[in-house]
């Protein structure tokens, strides 16, 4: 039997005091409120009380330290998944209110819908998508739960929901700690529930993609 339900958890806050966009760069693990933020994610899936019987995580300090609390929880060890990492972008380490004011930079937004400044958000749907079908048939009865990144997440959400893969990174839908959940009908995903679990009042958030 494959999973009954797939869960995409987004990570916590990280420790990001000069609030740039780290991207896939090292050393960016979470603040004590991200890893409160997590066990939040990881309670919040317990309590729907359904087993959970397959995790994934990406291989990024942040999602690993976010899938913690699910080992904690559900005593499994997530397996580390290459497909569900953060997108590359050229403006990692840079601060993007500076880096958008400097028109060496603009040749970077020449085709926002691809986008030009980073990996084309086609791929993102099909590497997620890959991902989640590979958990999804592997995990036997039970949910499954992937902890990624916002970008990735919303992603799918749109591609999901038949809707323009361009967007405003401002209005995403995928706040720290997330859950947003899918269930596969035949061969179409759908998604089935979106929740805020975790308190994220003064956080910090500029550093996804």
């Amino acid at each position: 039997m494959p999973a009954a339900r797939l869960h995409l958890v987004r990570h916590g806050e990280v420790h990001n005091p000069g609030r740039v966009l780290y991207g896939r760069l090292p050393g960016f693990g979470l603040s004590e409120d991200g890893r409160r933020m997590a066990r939040a994610a990881a309670e919040h899936v317990h309590s729907l009380g359904r087993p959970v019987t397959g995790v994934v995580s990406s291989p990024l300090q942040r999602t690993r330290e976010s899938s913690e609390p699910f080992t904690e929880i559900f005593g499994l060890e997530p397996a580390l998944d290459e497909r569900v990492i953060e997108p590359h972008n050229v403006f990692e380490g840079r601060r993007m209110k500076h880096a958008l004011v400097n028109p060496f930079n603009w040749r970077h937004l020449r085709t926002p819908a691809t986008p030009s400044w980073g990996e084309p958000y086609l791929d993102i749907v099909a590497r997620m998508d890959a991902a989640m079908r590979d958990l999804w048939h592997a995990t036997g009865s039970g949910d499954a739960v992937i902890v990624s990144h916002q970008l990735p997440i919303w992603i799918t959400h749109l591609a999901i929901a038949g809707e323009p893969l361009r967007h405003d990174p401002r209005r995403r839908r995928c706040a720290l700690s997330s859950v947003t959940s899918f269930e596969l009908d035949g061969h179409v995903w759908r998604e089935v529930a979106y929740a805020e679990p975790a308190s994220t009042a003064g956080a910090v958030d500029v550093g996804a993609v």
